[in-house]
């Protein structure tokens, strides 16, 4: 006998939880692709995926692609083979972003903060200090590493370029932060920014975001050539409907997206969801708190104000996450997020890491359930833990 029967329950950091009603809107048959309802929608769908990022005067180009996808479209946009780049990383996400730079050609300065701590702004300013020739053409930094769960700080990045007068580009990996952290693009002076469709915005993943401003269009047009694949601007300034995806659209994926950025900006809003967020991820750190007390358990980044609101990492003695992602899923159904980055799979420490995804179509009883799994299999399996996590997640959305 298991207890898993029922509805699956996909507890990773992205593809995230889908909406009954986003798979609603997908299940019909290909629309008509020269005119009708799919044509007349793009208009508010642009406008909207322009709301969730915070930008009122920016555009955005739609890619039929994934987050990796998304990191070549904004460097081809903005930067030629055999020009510089600074890479700013904290976990996996931004170390891939610069080997995808590196594949393109483009020279990359790196600066890894390690698995458990932020950016540092000063860092960053002494590097583009140096920089006395202003050969680095973009700083690019991931606002959530998915991996280590960090949440670096935008604003204070920016500041760090504007304090050296330094002329890069700013560029932002939001593929695990957009519509789940607090992340406003054009307040906080990000000249690039990257989504992707399968995580907080809610539809099935196949569709990337660049967003863009001015700025970073002058640059596009100072470049030679840009392939035709990833040129954003019949993207973003289509004359026809067609030029929005370089060729046929993502049909049923347009649809999905519609209905998740209904629920997103016209329904919830924006700040309601940021909230909603904020409080589902307290409510499980509190849960890891407790089980601390009286375990070897705890969020990989210990500072709260550094914690992404959309993915917690957590530590345990190894093998036991491993055993506890195996339990939960073999026996409830869940399915946790495995270690990524923090150490190699061959390394025993593998198997002493996991994630928590709470993005997306998250809600109370969906997180309450998770904690009481997680509990249930530690317990099973005579893992040490500390009392009064349930509680404690309780309190937290009592007080909510």
């Amino acid at each position: 006998m298991s207890l898993h029967n029922g509805r699956p329950y996909l507890a990773i950091p992205g593809p995230s939880v889908m909406p009954d009603r986003v798979l609603q809107a997908m299940h019909q048959p290909s629309p008509n692709i020269y005119y009708g309802e799919l044509v007349d929608m793009m208009g508010d769908l642009v406008k909207d995926l322009r709301s969730v990022a915070c930008l009122p005067d920016g555009h955005v180009a739609i890619y039929i692609t994934n987050g990796h996808g998304t990191w070549e479209a904004a460097l081809a946009n903005t930067v030629a083979p055999g020009e510089r780049v600074l890479v700013l990383a904290t976990g996996t996400f931004g170390e891939w972003w610069a080997n995808t730079a590196r594949a393109m050609g483009i020279n990359v300065d790196l600066l890894n903060f390690g698995l458990q701590d932020t950016i540092d702004p000063d860092r960053v300013a002494d590097h583009l200090r140096a920089d006395t020739a202003h050969e680095i053409k973009a700083v690019l930094m991931v606002h959530v590493d998915t991996a280590t769960s960090i949440r670096n700080d935008v604003p204070a990045i920016r500041a760090a370029i504007d304090g050296v007068n330094h002329p890069a580009l700013f560029m932002v990996d939001c593929v695990a932060s957009m519509g789940c952290d607090r992340f406003e693009m054009q307040n906080w002076g990000a000249d690039v920014a990257i989504a992707a469709s399968q995580k907080g915005l809610m539809t099935p993943a196949g569709m990337g975001f660049v967003y863009f401003n001015d700025k970073a269009h002058e640059a596009r047009k100072g470049l030679e050539r840009v392939s035709p694949n990833w040129d954003w601007t019949p993207r973003a300034f289509p004359e026809n409907f067609y030029r929005y995806f370089g060729g046929t659209p993502p049909t049923h994926h347009l649809f999905g997206l519609r209905e998740a950025l209904n629920m997103i900006v016209h329904e919830e809003g924006l700040e309601n969801v940021w909230a909603r967020h904020a409080k589902l991820a307290e409510t499980i750190w509190a849960a890891v708190d407790a089980w601390g007390t009286g375990g070897e358990i705890a969020c990989n980044i210990a500072p709260r104000h550094l914690r992404s609101h959309a993915v917690t990492t957590i530590r345990m003695q190894s093998p036991n996450a491993t055993a506890l992602r195996d339990w939960v899923s073999d026996k409830a159904g869940i399915t946790l997020g495995i270690s990524m980055g923090l150490a190699d799979p061959g390394d025993p420490a593998w198997h002493g890491i996991f994630r928590i995804g709470h993005m997306g179509h998250v809600n109370a009883h969906m997180i309450m359930g998770v904690l009481g799994c997680i509990q249930a299999g530690m317990s099973a399996l005579k893992i040490p833990y500390g009392d009064g996590a349930l509680d404690a997640a309780a309190a937290v959305i009592a007080q909510a």
